[in-house]
């Protein structure tokens, strides 16, 4: 079985034959190179004869997918609230507050 998908960057990937995830990081055009890195954090590389002749599958992002990158803000995740919703207590209250100015 060779690889039949593109290579497309933020997109996950096992290799079937070694039982590696990894994420594609970047795609170099000029030489043709796909950077990829692997769930324990390291790095690596292939080009795309190797990529298409590969036991690469397309796969879901792991449940853990930020375990790579090391210590990220949950900002940089793309789903954080920083907001604070709270609920004023009563004596906090006034007419006012709930009146259109």
């Amino acid at each position: 079985m060779t690889t039949i998908t593109d290579p497309v960057i933020g997109s996950w990937y096992k290799d079937v034959e070694n039982d590696l995830t990894f994420k594609v990081v970047a795609i170099d055009e000029s030489n043709d190179d796909i950077e990829v890195q692997y769930m324990d954090g390291d790095i690596g590389e292939y080009d795309k004869d190797t990529w298409y002749s590969s036991t690469f599958d397309f796969v879901e992002a792991p449940e853990d997918w930020s375990a790579p990158f090391g210590e990220i803000e949950s900002d940089d995740l793309g789903y954080s609230d920083p907001d604070t919703h709270t609920k004023p207590g009563q004596e906090d209250m006034d007419i006012s507050d709930m009146l259109d100015k």
